[in-house]
């Protein structure tokens, strides 16, 4: 079992330069042949509550999907929506062959919308990230094309 420690960030709803830079940042990216990253807003009514998207994108094989979706939105469907909609470009448009996410440990509803999208545990990665001063477990899902 692996046991390295990572940092880890998920984009959160950032505002003026720092918006900017990370959206300059991402359309650098995508002009690239071969990206390591997309990422996508998404957009409910115009207004921008959270984001999706892959990163670790290894040779178009496989990479990690990571999401955020502001607390005011939660349980509503969206990140299931989301998630299944980015697995389907993910698959389709990427040609990726597995598509994988890290979900903390005491992020359940997180796991739930992995599940609803048919994506299976192949996991739990021990202490594997710092969130704060502690050190949490990874649950590792997969879904496979």
């Amino acid at each position: 079992m692996l046991h390295k420690i990572k940092t880890f960030f998920i984009p959160f709803l950032y505002k003026g330069k720092n918006a900017k830079n990370w959206v300059s940042k991402n359309l650098k990216e995508q002009k690239k042949k071969k990206p390591k990253e997309i990422n996508f807003v998404i957009d409910v009514n115009g207004e921008d509550i959270g984001s999706v998207g892959f990163s670790n994108i290894c040779e178009f094989h496989k990479a990690e999907i990571g999401d955020w979706l502001a607390e005011k939105y939660w349980n509503n469907g969206i990140m299931t929506e989301a998630i299944k909609i980015a697995t389907k470009f993910g698959f389709d448009k990427l040609k990726l062959k597995k598509i994988y996410a890290p979900v903390f440990s005491f992020n359940k509803a997180s796991m739930r919308v992995f599940e609803k999208n048919n994506y299976k545990l192949e996991g739990i990665l021990k202490k594997n990230v710092k969130k704060g001063d502690k050190l949490v477990d990874d649950y590792f899902f997969a879904k496979i094309k």
